[in-house]
């Protein structure tokens, strides 16, 4: 039987292995980066050898998952600047590449967590400004171009004191100039403005307007108009008394009882000569759609 003693923050404790006793951490979250290395193998070790799904288990790798979030912290540094995150969502996102390293370290590698955990987390949250930071759908293809025509502009602007034309940045990037100016109009597709935001257009009061003040919003005309345009072959199908009497109500906008004493008929039968000519359309416009 081997014993050995864990000191680390809110850490003392004899372990014997033999009975793959775990240490209680109080709050492993404050466990030095140092310590937290250490103590990981121990975890780690015993992880290997309990069963899924027990308390014992569920508690070494929730321990290993708060011991670790340094490393979180320290990969997300590294997209502090970036535009389209925000930092606790950075976080959250790279903690799901941390429990990816877990459930997939093995310890018989040789290869300290640290630098297998990392590629997991970084991967994890690159993954996710890829997916989150388009305004619009972009092709992967695209977005990839758009990294390349950044570092081809800034090298180009560097060396000629100006901005590159698209010639000079398809001689860079040895490919098509077509494919720098699909390039170069994909990357509008990676934010999208707020409707609040001014059109720079000052008004006379001084206040300027919105993008929304200015959006151009649905006709409601034009449904009408699209509805008339599909009527228009239903009613030539109609007899000539059929279309006075469409026209005279719907055009003209007068009541049964005008249209009775024009054709000389009662008002009931009017509504009846109604209902049906406004079914038979109906049914024509449904067997159009």
């Amino acid at each position: 039987m081997t014993t050995g003693t864990v000191r680390a923050v809110g850490v003392e404790r004899t372990t014997e292995r033999s009975e793959d006793v775990l240490p209680r951490i109080d709050d492993p979250s404050k466990v030095a980066p140092k310590d937290a290395r250490a103590l990981s193998k121990l975890f780690f070790d015993q992880l290997q050898v309990l069963e899924e799904g027990t308390h014992e288990y569920q508690y070494a790798r929730n321990t290993l998952i708060e011991m670790n979030r340094s490393l979180v912290r320290f990969a997300a540094g590294r997209f502090r600047n970036r535009g389209g995150g925000d930092m606790e969502d950075i976080i959250q996102v790279g903690t799901i590449g941390l429990i990816k390293a877990i459930d997939r370290f093995d310890l018989s590698r040789e290869v300290e967590f640290t630098s297998f955990a990392v590629p997991y987390i970084v991967g994890e949250i690159k993954r996710f400004f890829r997916d989150t930071s388009w305004a619009v759908h972009v092709p992967r293809r695209l977005q990839e171009l758009r990294v390349e025509l950044a570092k081809a502009k800034e090298h180009l602007a560097t060396s000629l004191d100006r901005d590159p034309t698209v010639k000079e940045l398809a001689e860079l990037l040895d490919i098509d100039e077509e494919e720098v100016i699909e390039g170069l109009v994909a990357t509008n597709g990676y934010t999208a403005g707020s409707l609040d935001m001014p059109t720079g257009d000052e008004g006379q009061s001084g206040s300027g307007r919105t993008f929304a003040d200015v959006l151009g919003e649905p006709d409601p005309a034009m449904e009408k108009v699209e509805n008339l345009h599909a009527l228009a072959p239903l009613l030539e199908q109609l007899d000539e008394r059929e279309r006075s009497i469409v026209e005279m109500r719907f055009g003209r906008e007068m009541t049964q009882s005008q249209i009775g004493t024009e054709l000389g008929v009662s008002q009931m039968h009017v509504s009846r000569l109604l209902n049906r000519i406004i079914s038979q359309l109906r049914a024509g416009m449904l067997v159009e759609e």
